[in-house]
């Protein structure tokens, strides 16, 4: 399944989606639930304008079957994977006088276990037994192993209200912004996650969230409500009531342990998050 959470949105194949629009019917607003066919998952999205004159976050969920087995995915994406993606994404811009960029957090499940894969500030966070725990850290400049790497790069990080690279960009690590590549890498930091019984939920989300909202008012948020849409709903509306000046969209996953198939992919194949960085 996959959501294009701009203006023209979509639900996309699986029949348990349910999209819903704002009533102005301008696209500002989506939300949409889905489960998986074995009932492990429950999963809602919800993705707001907000203040901002366009809309440029995406969301994706996917599931499919690979050698028998599923496979789930899951992804926030602000502006438009990774190596491929933002190569193709520097060509297509090459000749023209435009440097976009995008941030990406993406979720891999495979049986139980769960790969974050993340570039720039989007986030991934989980709640284990009540405890908000990040799976992502985000790319900014004054990050001092970022900052190290910029500088090494023969960059520089300045203080212009915000920390930025070469006082333009505000996060050490994007697809694009080809003007900065030299410093402004698209490689993913990934990290492992084995699904337990004390892993309840995961939360995906774009910075327009965490700019306003901490990880642990999150958790906190999404585990009141049964139904992960109206989860991420709450998200989005916590947000812009906080004073969010950012498109904000965000994914909440559920997962339910009674449905867990127990020999599903046991341990991960060789390399089966090799492409990530692909």
């Amino acid at each position: 399944m996959m959501v294009d959470s701009g203006p023209a949105a979509q639900p996309g194949a699986a029949a348990n989606a349910s999209p819903e629009k704002d009533r102005a019917g301008n696209g500002d607003y989506a939300c949409g639930g889905w489960k998986s066919e074995d009932g492990s998952l429950t999963c809602g999205y919800s993705s707001f304008r907000g203040q901002r004159v366009s809309m440029e976050d995406y969301c994706d969920l996917k599931s499919t079957k690979i050698d028998g087995h599923t496979v789930h995915l899951f992804g926030i994406f602000d502006g438009e994977t990774y190596k491929k993606t933002d190569s193709d994404f520097l060509a297509a811009e090459s000749n023209t006088s435009r440097d976009d960029g995008s941030t990406a957090s993406t979720a891999v499940l495979i049986g139980k276990h769960l790969y974050v894969a993340n570039v720039g500030d989007s986030r991934a966070v989980i709640s284990k037994t009540g405890k908000a725990i990040p799976l992502s850290n985000d790319h900014k400049p004054n990050r001092s192993d970022e900052r190290k790497r910029i500088e090494d790069a023969g960059g520089v990080v300045t203080w212009t209200g915000t920390w930025r690279v070469g006082g333009i960009l505000a996060m050490s690590r994007a697809f694009g912004n080809r003007l900065l590549k030299q410093f402004v890498v698209a490689e993913p930091e990934i990290q492992e996650q084995v699904v337990d019984e004390e892993l309840e939920i995961l939360v995906l989300a774009s910075d327009g969230l965490w700019d306003v909202v901490a990880n642990e008012d999150a958790v906190s948020l999404v585990r009141v409500e049964e139904e992960p849409e109206a989860a991420a709903r709450k998200l989005t509306e916590t947000a812009f009531s906080r004073g969010s000046a950012d498109n904000i969209t965000c994914i909440v996953v559920r997962f339910h342990h009674d449905k867990f198939d127990v020999d599903q992919f046991p341990s991960p194949p060789p390399n089966s998050y090799s492409g990530l960085t692909s």
